[in-house]
């Protein structure tokens, strides 16, 4: 059929103000054209989830750049934390003595402890013992920290040194410890012979020298390592960030026609073994405390929040899942307070016990996660754990889940970021959390809150 050209303009002007005349609320558009029963609806539930105090054992993976040296009285809960520490030494590859040492003088041999921070009091008094281990490290091992070091070494002979210390050297002026430059740290002297044997090995078999490997299979003095041992004291505990073996001798500069002194430093490194020993006390009140749970670090106890599957509704989608954990105000009032971790990990129990940190793996957000604490409401917050509850309820419904399926821990831990963007961070690195941290959290008998939001088609 020809229309004329009149006859299409009309038409077209028709469907035009049929058009505009149309209500310009869009809110139904698209409900309108499905039937009544498809419409989507979202539903709020609230589940009770219980949680208990869980004990570390002492035992988590040592896997940390820090090392850690005291004894410390919680005022808070009375609860005490004993630290000391083995550490090996890098030898960087290739090393050299400067050839124009003086008569080959070794001026002193040391080691050096280097305080970044400190709990407690720094005028506390502590004396260690410091021994040589006996027996190479695996390199390749995990060491926990539990760790036994009288296995690398023989402490029931005389130790090689001895040192008592306060964290605030008082023999330093208050001048010098204000200075920009100043460190603090703990010396402690060697028996100097050690390092003229190593300068002398160094002229006889430089191979000794080459790397790390081979320093630690050499057979000098020190070579395998040491063990701190702490002997004595309470009140403080050190976080040490830079263990060195120092040899100090004098040498000539002979573009400068003049002699100096100089030092050349086996430091303890990533690439080699540092392991800290720690041993917690009184810890048992806190696990048996029913009306809260407890999250104190480091490998003391963690938190465990048992979901409760079975209830949660599974024929409706999962939208989000929210978990919220509410930290007491501490209610001692002490100027020795500890902080607050900073950062916590909900991972299945399951999978911590299959090795997590072990097998270095990270926070996912599918079935384990992170969250800061946030000091304003006093809460830690996991906003969406729904994908780890859609796997749960897949595991039931399976048969697959084991005994623990529902049981997720909440860690302390020390993330490492990576920056992508200016506005974006990468988790890269998750270790346990070596701080002395303490918090007491709404828990045990008063259930925690899981708000989990579906969404359904209407009936």
């Amino acid at each position: 059929m020809n229309l004329k050209p009149y006859y299409i303009l009309a038409l077209l002007l028709t469907t035009f103000f049929a058009i505009i005349s149309c209500d310009d609320n869009t809110d139904t558009l698209g409900s309108d054209m499905m039937p009544s029963t498809d419409i989507v609806v979202k539903e709020s539930r609230t589940y009770d989830v219980f949680t208990q105090s869980y004990s570390a054992g002492d035992s988590v993976l040592a896997r940390s750049s820090k090392s850690y040296l005291g004894q410390f009285t919680d005022p808070e809960t009375g609860t005490i934390i004993k630290s000391d520490f083995i550490a090996q030494f890098h030898c960087i590859d290739d090393f050299a003595f400067p050839d124009s040492i003086i008569d080959d003088s070794i001026l002193s041999t040391d080691l050096r402890l280097f305080v970044t921070k400190y709990v407690g009091d720094s005028l506390a008094t502590f004396k260690i013992s410091v021994y040589p281990l006996t027996k190479i490290m695996n390199p390749d091992a995990d060491y926990y920290t539990n760790i036994d070091p009288t296995q690398y070494c023989d402490t029931s002979e005389k130790p090689i040194a001895e040192k008592w210390f306060t964290l605030s050297d008082r023999t330093i002026s208050d001048s010098e410890r204000s200075s920009s430059s100043y460190k603090n740290k703990i010396i402690i002297p060697l028996p100097n012979t050690i390092g003229k044997q190593i300068r002398a090995a160094w002229d006889s078999n430089p191979e000794y020298f080459k790397d790390s490997e081979a320093w630690i299979n050499s057979g000098l003095p020190g070579c395998k390592g040491f063990y701190f041992k702490l002997e004595s004291g309470d009140g403080a505990l050190a976080y040490i960030n830079i263990v060195q073996f120092n040899i100090n001798y004098r040498y000539h500069l002979p573009d400068e026609k003049k002699d100096t002194t100089g030092t050349s430093q086996f430091a303890a490194t990533e690439e080699v073994i540092q392991a800290t020993h720690f041993a917690n006390y009184n810890l048992e009140k806190l696990l048996e405390d029913t009306s809260s749970t407890y999250l104190k670090s480091p490998a003391g106890i963690f938190t465990m929040a048992t979901l409760p599957i079975d209830q949660i509704l599974s024929t409706d989608t999962i939208n989000q899942a929210k978990l919220v954990l509410t930290r007491y105000n501490d209610i001692v009032n002490s100027g020795f307070r500890l902080d607050i971790p900073k950062y916590l990990l909900l991972v299945r129990l399951d999978d911590y016990n299959k090795g997590f940190f072990e097998n270095y793996h990270l926070a996912d957000a599918n079935t384990s996660y992170l969250s800061m604490f946030n000091s304003t409401n006093n809460t830690y917050t996991f906003n969406n754990i729904a994908h780890l509850i859609s796997t749960m309820q897949k595991e039931l419904r399976d048969g697959s889940a084991t005994a623990n399926y529902n049981k997720v821990l909440l860690i302390p831990v020390e993330p490492t970021f990576e920056s992508s963007t200016v506005s974006t961070k990468n988790l890269v690195k998750l270790c346990h959390d070596f701080s002395m941290t303490s918090a007491r959290l709404v828990g045990g008998n008063t259930p925690v809150k899981l708000e989990i939001i579906y969404s359904k088609f209407a009936q």
